[in-house]
């Protein structure tokens, strides 16, 4: 069934060059009112760890679930690098979730070569259906520091609007933040 989906993206991905899930749009955060618990997982990262999305709890994380073949997700990915450094320090952090069928066979040469600061774990067919099937590549979602989803995007969206959704809940301290007096990151981050 992996398999089977996983083609059927390649396969699409391969005729419109990931072009036709290009948002054209961006998506804005959600009210808090109206977002919903991410579900919670326990995958292999590439060195053998467990990693469970409960653990990032407290925190802004950007999960994004990409594969190695994906154009649109090298696209991004120099981006997520740059937010996992910039921004580590304010309680956010960036997770990938390669959906590739081989697995680290693929992932752990791509992840060497483009110095992915990090992590990764291995994706499956039952994650993927417990977000509600990934249909396309890229799909990210930001989730607030209470667990839920603030905002998801399927396809390549810009930098900036990545930035402005991240900025959004960094900016918005929940209960569980303690920072005191925040600095917006724009000086920082670049908006390319």
């Amino acid at each position: 069934m992996k398999l089977r989906s996983i083609a059927l993206v390649a396969l699409a991905a391969a005729l419109t060059g990931c072009s036709v899930f290009t948002s054209i749009e961006p998506t804005r955060v959600k009210a808090e009112k109206d977002r919903k618990q991410a579900p919670d997982f326990a995958l292999k990262d590439v060195t053998g760890q467990t990693v469970k999305l409960s653990d990032y709890r407290g925190k802004v994380v950007l999960l994004n679930f990409w594969a190695t073949w994906c154009e649109p997700c090298q696209e991004e990915i120099p981006w997520f690098i740059d937010f996992q450094q910039s921004l580590k320090d304010r309680n956010f952090e960036v997770l990938g979730v390669s959906m590739d069928d081989d697995g680290c066979d693929s992932v752990k040469p791509f992840l060497a070569k483009y110095k992915l600061n990090y992590r990764v774990v291995i994706g499956t067919e039952e994650l993927s259906g417990k977000f509600g099937g990934i249909d396309a590549l890229p799909t990210t979602y930001i989730i607030d520091r209470e667990g839920r989803v603030a905002v998801a995007h399927v396809g390549l969206v810009s930098r900036k609007t990545y930035q402005n959704d991240i900025f959004n809940l960094l900016d918005h301290p929940g209960p569980q933040d303690s920072v005191g007096s925040l600095v917006h990151p724009d000086a920082r981050v670049s908006s390319n």
